[in-house]
């Protein structure tokens, strides 16, 4: 069977017309209004895809009981030592890895053609950047919160306190916003997701490794231990023990965050400039 549509008439075309002039604008949404919206974005894909969480949450958890059964007693002499030793830094650890996903993030939505159906709203044209990056961050939050919790039930005891372990908390989340712009530039540039993959995590593992996260310094050959206590990990690894022991490190409290100023001030207009062109 076929039906019939009625052609409209002019009455009902003046009635559109009337609708629609009649009906107030919307306002347009500010730049905060449109990076919380992409922000939120970020979570709606984790809650319709919980997988996601998979880095997060089992990935620390697996370095944290590795590092610590299987090196804690060669290392350190016995397990709690090391555990001590180590958990700050395998907080900055696990959430640095985090970062990467930034970058994998974002040429996902370049790649699929996301990024084109952005460009075509009357938004703040940064507002997908920083959105995605603020999602993000709540993904460093519960890195982080995996790790701490999980060395507590180890036995682990800071003695900052509450206070002293969501601070240290905090330095490396800000830390880590700096540093996803790195990764966002990385993501603009690569060709493909895979590809990103590999390019981070190829950079970050030996800047990681390479510092103080793992052992003493003074236990390295004397060029080794040079780069280490240079290195912006190393120095972030500090800032974490002192807040979480109840003794700030003032001077490597300041050089973090100066790191993640300076990450942020040079790659945040590369990471802007390469957005309006690709």
């Amino acid at each position: 069977m076929t039906t019939t549509t009625r052609e409209p008439t002019g009455a009902d075309t003046a009635a559109v017309r009337r609708a629609i002039s009649a009906s107030p604008r919307p306002p347009r949404p500010g730049p905060l209004s449109a990076a919380l919206t992409f922000g939120w974005r970020g979570m709606l894909k984790v809650k319709h895809v919980p997988e996601q969480l998979l880095d997060v949450t089992v990935t620390p958890v697996m370095f944290l009981l590795m590092f610590t059964y299987l090196f804690g007693g060669a290392i350190a002499g016995s397990t709690s030592a090391y555990l001590d030793y180590t958990l700050p830094g395998l907080l900055v650890m696990s959430v640095l890895f985090t970062t990467v996903y930034s970058g994998i993030s974002l040429n996902t939505d370049l790649t699929k053609g996301v990024v084109d159906r952005f460009r075509s709203l009357p938004i703040w044209r940064p507002a997908p950047l920083v959105g995605a990056l603020l999602g993000d961050s709540v993904r460093y939050v519960v890195a982080g919160t995996v790790i701490v919790v999980v060395g507590v039930a180890l036995g682990f005891r800071p003695e900052g306190g509450v206070l002293g372990a969501v601070a240290a908390l905090a330095l490396v989340v800000v830390f880590s916003f700096g540093l996803s712009w790195v990764f966002s530039v990385l993501g603009l540039l690569m060709r493909s997701p895979n590809a990103v993959m590999n390019a981070g995590f190829m950079a970050i593992f030996p800047l990681t490794f390479l510092s103080n996260v793992f052992v003493d310094p003074a236990t390295l050959p004397g060029p080794l231990q040079a780069f280490v206590d240079v290195n912006p990990i190393s120095v972030l690894a500090t800032a974490s023990r002192s807040l979480m022991a109840g003794s700030p490190d003032g001077t490597a409290i300041v050089v973090s965050l100066a790191v993640a100023a300076g990450l942020a001030a040079v790659f945040v207009p590369v990471t802007t400039r390469l957005y309006r062109s690709r």
